[in-house]
């Protein structure tokens, strides 16, 4: 019985005194705009643009109390303009350091980081030529989390993308790939 009551003391003391988790996960599906740099043609700005070339992905990231670190992957399709018997795309992994604060309803944040960016540009003329190139490159910009009741909300961001290479492409050569990404999405906190 003597050894019953320290358990359940122990248990007690645990229980009030334990640490509260200092990482909160979320998965942010998303769909933004690419404009500005070499993101298709006539698009200078997001509210100056004739055709925007829409882009989609998800985030995952794992955020503390002021720091938290992010894998953001996306896909462009049409990145630079829609040519007949052309396709062309843009990918992106990049892993992000995020900085602000991971609690409450509202959420603002900066990010930035590095990783892959992967331009591809497929001919279909008589034979099918096609180049691809990967390059290294970084992206920064911020946004802003709105959590409605603490596991579902939104998520707004901007961020600008840089390779840190030389694109060669069919209809792109000798130049840093430089884009903006506008995008919203759901946020699923757990």
């Amino acid at each position: 019985m003597h050894l019953l009551r320290h358990l359940s003391a122990a248990a007690i003391i645990l229980t009030v005194t334990a640490a509260p988790a200092l990482a909160d996960g979320m998965v942010v599906p998303f769909v933004g705009f690419n404009f500005g740099g070499d993101s298709g043609v006539g698009c200078t700005s997001l509210t100056n643009c004739e055709k925007k070339h829409t882009n989609f992905g998800v985030s995952f990231l794992s955020m503390g109390t002021v720091f938290g670190l992010e894998e953001d992957i996306s896909y462009a399709k049409n990145f630079f303009g829609e040519t007949p018997g052309q396709d062309n795309s843009v990918f992106s992994a990049m892993t992000n350091l995020v900085i602000g604060p991971g609690v409450g309803p509202v959420r603002p944040y900066a990010v930035g980081g590095i990783g892959l960016i992967r331009p591809h540009v497929s001919s279909l003329a008589s034979s099918v030529t096609s180049f691809s190139n990967n390059s290294f490159g970084y992206d920064f910009g911020g946004g802003l989390t709105i959590l409605f009741g603490g596991h579902v909300g939104i998520r707004g961001d901007l961020r600008r993308f840089h390779s840190m290479q030389d694109v060669n492409l069919l209809i792109f050569s000798g130049e840093k790939l430089d884009f903006w990404r506008a995008s919203a999405g759901l946020a699923l906190a757990f």
